[in-house]
């Protein structure tokens, strides 16, 4: 007989708004105009979407110039692209629809107004990030990126100058307070964002994994090694008690046999990775164990972003 192995799931996890909004898109695009859409960049950081979207008709490029066939709409990725691409795209003539995340859009907005007030700007991200590099494209201006503690100290920004900070989305919680207060701590004048700019659903699945990873001898986040949001949770996991966090990119890879017999299990899906991919691995680890699932309560989320009506056309 199997042994019995509790499992945590984590509430809420999986897809975000922006994720939903961004895989519709070329859903919609590829109803309406057929095969191929052309996409620039990863719609979401997540192989198992990636995977499942070019089987329905989508090329995935990195640059625009990669486009063999002009008259073939393209869409730009839900992270967001500097301001010179949409440009290219009119200079190529080509039919264009931007699925970058309104959260992320409120970023770049807050970043052209401080650039209009003159302000030198920070960003706390991550380097090369697409999102990082979408938003250090809204401004032709002084904008600086930040990934700790101590890059905040060598910034060649003098201390009485009156700055501005905006933050990456898709960040840790607790490594962006850490970073905040010491932008705070050494410029005397700054204007903060109008709202948190670490989105809700990377607030909100960090929560979830924190309730939940004291309880688990492993925790399994489900996501990509280029997804920023996967790999927080990972963190998130580790620091909040599970004593070993892993990042599951390929579930129908996962090998059960290294949970040994009576650990508990904690489980979430970042929020570029279907609810699917939760099913998935359930369905391997059920294989050698007799599976006691907990789930949290938690409030669902219901935020929804609309796509462009061009394409709600075609629905």
């Amino acid at each position: 007989m199997n042994k019995k192995l509790d499992i945590y799931l984590a509430g809420p996890r999986g897809f975000c708004a922006g994720v939903e909004r961004a895989i519709l898109m070329v859903q919609e695009a590829i109803k309406k105009y057929g095969a191929p859409v052309y996409v620039r960049h990863e719609i979401v950081h997540n192989k198992y979407v990636v995977d499942n979207l070019k089987s329905e008709g989508a090329i995935f490029i990195e640059e625009l110039s990669e486009i063999d066939q002009i008259d073939r709409p393209v869409i730009f990725s839900a992270h967001g692209v500097p301001k010179s691409v949409p440009q290219e795209a009119k200079h190529l003539n080509l039919l264009y629809y931007d699925a970058t995340c309104p959260l992320v859009s409120k970023i770049h907005r807050e970043v052209e107004n401080f650039e209009r007030k003159n302000l030198p700007v920070i960003l706390i991200g991550h380097r090369n990030h697409p999102e990082v590099i979408g938003t250090m494209g809204q401004t032709s201006k002084d904008i600086f990126l930040v990934e700790s503690k101590d890059d905040v100290k060598k910034l060649p920004i003098h201390k009485d100058q009156k700055i501005a900070y905006v933050t990456q989305t898709t960040l840790s919680v607790d490594d962006t307070k850490e970073i905040i207060n010491e932008i705070k701590l050494h410029f005397k004048n700054y204007l903060e964002p109008k709202k948190k700019d670490i989105c809700y659903a990377t607030t909100n699945r960090q929560e979830a994994v924190k309730f939940i990873a004291k309880n688990c001898d492993y925790f399994f986040v489900l996501g990509s090694k280029n997804s920023s949001n996967s790999l927080r949770l990972v963190e998130v996991a580790k620091n909040y008690g599970s004593k070993y966090s892993i990042l599951v990119d390929d579930v129908e890879s996962f090998d059960p046999s290294i949970i040994s017999n009576n650990s508990k299990i904690g489980i979430t899906a970042s929020a570029s990775s279907p609810e699917i991919l939760v099913k998935k691995i359930l369905e391997r680890i059920g294989q050698y164990f007799e599976l006691n699932i907990i789930e949290s309560n938690f409030e669902r989320e219901d935020v929804h972003f609309k796509i462009p009506q061009k394409l709600k056309e075609a629905v």
